[in-house]
This record gives C-alpha cells, sequence and structure tokens, in this order.
C-alpha cells in the first residue's frame, strides 16, 4: 500500500537541542528545517500534535557533542499523512500514537517519519495531550512487568516500585493493579507524590525519608518482596537484598553504573534490564509487538481501565516551552508528566 501526497513542504518548524543545560538559552532552539520528506519502506509520515518530554530527552540533549544537534522527542501524537510502500497497518488521515526510535529524529518537529510498526492507534477517549504522555511509559511497563518479569493475570505476591510517582512508575502501578492480582508497594517521599500513588491504585506507600526503609517493607511483605521494578538503582542493592525472597526478580530501567550485581547471588536474584528502544534500534524481528501493545493501551484507556498521567500540559511546542519542560523533568520532582500541544 502506498498512499502519496503530491504537497509535502520542503522545510519545517522544528526545536533542535543542542549542548548545555535547559536553563541555557542556546540548548534549545527553534529553527526551520528541511523537510522528512516521502517515507520509504515501513514507514509513516505523521504531523505531528502533541508531544511528551522524558528523562531520555534531557539525557541525549546533556550527552550532545560540541557542536552537535539533534532533533528530541519519543512521544508523540499525530496524524497519519502518508504511508511508504510497504506499510500494511495504517492509512492517511489515522490518529497515531508512538514512542519511536532513539536512533532517528524525533517529535520536536511538525512531521516526523516513524516505523508503523512501533505506532500504534491513539485511543479514542484521550485528548492529543492527554495521550501523548502514554507511549513511552506505557510500552516501557507492558515490558517490564509481562516480558521480563512475566507477570500475568495470575500472578500473586509483593511487587516493590521504586521511583512510583514517575512516569514509568505510574504506568507500572496501573498495568499491576489492573491486570494481575499482585500487591504494589510503592516508594515516595513527597506527600504530593504519595498521594498520587495512591490514587492510582498502590496498595501501600512507604516514605523513604522516614525511618528505616527496609523494616517498612518487611512490615508489609514478612516474607519477602517477589518483585522489584527499579527507576533509581543506585544505593539501593542493599535494600533490595534486604527485603525480597530469595530466587525474586529485579527489572530496572536507569543507567547507573558500578552496581553490586555480584551481592545478588546469595539470594539468586535476577536482574532484567528493560530498554523500550531495543526492538527498533536492533531491529528485531518481533518489532511489531509495539504496535500491539500501544494498541492494547489504547484499549484499556477507551475502556476506562488506566487513565492518562499527564498531570500539566504546555503549549505551543516550541524551545521556550520545551526549555520549561525540560527543567522541570530534570528537577527530580516531577509526579507524572508533562505534555505539549501544538
Amino acid at each position: 500500500m502506498n498512499n502519496r501526497l503530491d504537497d509535502i513542504p520542503d522545510t519545517m518548524n522544528a526545536v533542535l537541542a543542542t549542548t548545555g543545560s535547559a536553563g541555557n538559552a542556546d540548548a534549545l532552539v527553534d529553527a526551520t528545517v528541511p523537510a522528512p520528506g516521502h517515507p520509504r519502506n515501513h514507514d509513516v509520515l505523521v504531523a505531528v500534535s502533541a508531544i511528551s518530554v522524558n528523562p531520555v530527552d534531557t539525557k541525549v540533549r546533556s550527552g550532545l557533542r560540541s557542536g552537535e544537534q539533534r532533533i528530541l522527542g519519543w512521544d508523540a501524537v499525530g496524524t497519519v499523512l502518508e504511508t511508504g510502500p510497504e506499510t500494511s497497518i495504517f492509512h492517511p488521515g489515522e490518529r497515531v500514537w508512538y514512542a519511536g526510535d532513539i536512533t532517528r529524529d524525533g517529535s520536536y518537529a511538525q512531521y516526523q517519519l516513524v516505523d508503523e510498526r512501533i505506532v500504534g492507534h491513539a485511543p479514542k477517549t484521550l485528548d492529543d495531550a492527554s495521550a501523548a504522555a502514554l507511549p513511552l511509559t506505557g510500552l516501557t511497563a507492558w515490558e517490564a512487568l509481562f516480558d521480563k518479569l512475566r507477570l500475568n493475570e495470575r500472578s500473586t505476591g509483593n511487587l516493590l516500585v521504586v521511583g512510583a510517582a514517575g512516569g514509568v512508575g505510574s504506568m507500572v502501578i496501573q498495568l499491576a493493579k489492573r491486570l494481575t492480582k499482585v500487591n504494589v508497594i510503592a516508594m515516595a517521599s513527597q506527600d504530593a507524590s504519595q498521594q498520587w500513588t495512591k490514587t492510582l491504585g498502590a496498595d501501600s506507600v512507604i516514605d523513604y525519608h522516614r525511618g528505616d526503609t527496609a523494616a517498612l517493607i518487611r512490615d508489609i511483605a514478612p516474607a519477602g518482596v517477589d518483585w522489584t521494578f527499579s527507576a533509581y538503582s543506585k544505593g539501593n542493592i542493599p535494600l533490595f537484598n534486604a527485603v525480597m525472597r530469595p530466587f525474586g526478580q529485579i527489572v530496572a530501567i536507569d543507567d547507573e553504573h558500578g552496581l553490586d550485581w555480584y551481592s545478588l547471588k546469595d539470594k539468586a536474584l535476577s536482574w532484567h534490564w528493560e530498554f523500550m528502544f531495543a526492538r527498533a534500534k536492533h531491529h528485531a524481528p518481533d518489532m511489531i509487538r509495539q504496535h500491539e501493545i500501544l494498541d492494547e493501551l489504547a484499549n484499556l484507556c477507551d475502556r476506562g481501565i488506566i487513565r492518562s498521567t499527564s498531570v500539566q500540559q504546555l503549549s505551543p511546542i516550541d524551545a521556550q516551552t520545551l526549555g520549561q519542560a525540560h527543567r522541570m523533568v530534570e528537577s527530580g520532582h516531577m509526579v507524572g508528566k508533562v505534555t505539549i500541544n501544538s
């Protein structure tokens, strides 16, 4: 199937990331850049209508080499304008959502090319900004819980969520409570974070600034924690050893180096890495699985089983607004997600 447009513009508006912090006026700049052109192979051309900002955006920006520029952005909702010759899922005019591919230009732009196998049909019951909060975090949480930890609708036991009020943690709580029978123990320190995790369905909330965290968790799970989801692993390996049962499993999404994994051997604990971009980056044979997950997440939204984690919506998609969003994410105090409308 090839639905080709004759009037794709030669240029488009975009926000380019350069070196420096979000507080640096030169770090994110408005620009006119070449438009992506006609889609090839499995790509679809999307007109972007809303995006969200994730920690990966700020990490990639802060890691840019001197003189390097990139179009960041790995969450988007938009409309398909044109499809490539090898596509079979989407048609022009369809509303879609996706997290994209970290090796390609992102969604801080008017138009984006993305492989349809990692694109889903956007939920009908959410507006663009609300929907834009979910693709990256939803995919990450789904892969962590169901691909790595192998949870299912019959699973029972205790799941510890470290970084529970963040974007991914918020989705982990929702999916675990709605699609399994596990008991969710959320770790959060701020009052707003604790309240947020409770509204998402967490059974217990641990304030890790209050008392002996391990003792508080063991009071809830005296037989030990079965699974841990970790967004913040630095300094927490002793905690995992203290609270997890033998043969328990940990799945982590952060980028910490030098963790003492060997200490996990005494309890035969398993460590899994979850990296949502792995399928697209390495052209995995099952790339289509992300399309299927996104469609299932949309179905769960439309049935009212899960909800958007967007807590603040900004506009428009420009350097000033994105700079504000980057600073919010880098503050380390974000609850849920910040999204931006075009």
